[in-house]
């Protein structure tokens, strides 16, 4: 819906960050899967497995980066959800 928003914006220009406007960590994204779905969040990933695995990358998912979608928000765009929890459940309602 926000790559619609931006391409339909005739005034909009420029890069353009194209994320939730309330960011969380990775645990909290894994921990309200695992509420929603009634699933225990116990599989914690060593960060030394991650750099193995991801390499330079491993760094978004240990540290990640704080990024807001100011220019989306100054324009007028309203998410339809815009906390993870109410994201997921419509997500996984039509997936389970």
């Amino acid at each position: 819906r926000l790559i619609d928003f931006i391409i339909h914006k005739e005034e909009i220009d420029g890069p353009f960050n194209i994320t939730a406007p309330l960011p969380i960590r990775m645990k909290e994204f894994g921990e309200t899967i695992a509420t929603i779905m009634k699933k225990p969040h116990w599989l914690p990933v060593p960060s030394f497995m991650l750099h193995t695995l991801l390499g330079e990358m491993s760094i978004l998912v240990l540290e990640g980066q704080h990024v807001l979608p100011s220019k989306a928000i100054e324009h007028g765009y309203q998410y339809t959800f815009p906390a993870i929890d109410h994201a997921l459940q419509n997500i996984l309602s039509h997936t389970m």
